[in-house]
């Protein structure tokens, strides 16, 4: 499967933690607003610390757009919670253990697990941007995704 731009994004729940809290996040509770979901291979990883940490910096350019950002990886809450404490992140980290929304998005991959891959979805749920990286650790940065939000 795969999440493609036009299309409605595929609704999920899944566990997650923001600011110490712990509560399942479902995709849908966020219509009429600008998602960004953020696909990282793994907790406290160099390329994966260098992309939350860089939109963690540049949190004003997501609430600028009024766009929510979700960061989706196959660690479980746990070790979401001891990252985003030691690196201080201020939005929500879903737990995709199972990798079933990474494989519903189409960025699951085998060894890693969850390829770097960033949807942004519009206030009435359709995919309207994606960014699928095969290997590496290169991502799109916060300017990029915040212009792309204005535009829809």
């Amino acid at each position: 499967m795969s999440a493609d731009v036009g299309e409605a994004a595929p609704d999920f729940t899944l566990p997650g933690i923001e600011n110490g809290v712990r509560r399942d996040y479902t995709l849908s509770e966020y219509r009429g607003q600008k998602v960004v979901l953020a696909f990282y291979p793994g907790d406290d990883t160099p390329g994966c610390t260098r992309q939350m940490c860089s939109y963690r910096d540049e949190f004003a350019v997501f609430e600028g757009v009024q766009a929510v950002l979700l960061g989706i990886s196959p660690q479980d809450v746990d070790s979401h919670e001891r990252w985003a404490q030691k690196r201080n992140l201020q939005f929500p980290l879903l737990a995709d253990t199972d990798r079933v929304v990474a494989r519903e998005y189409g960025c699951a991959a085998p060894v890693i697990g969850i390829r770097r891959a960033v949807y942004v979805i519009d206030g009435e749920g359709v995919v309207r941007h994606t960014d699928k990286k095969l290997i590496g650790a290169t991502f799109e940065k916060a300017g990029k995704l915040a212009g792309i939000l204005q535009g829809i």
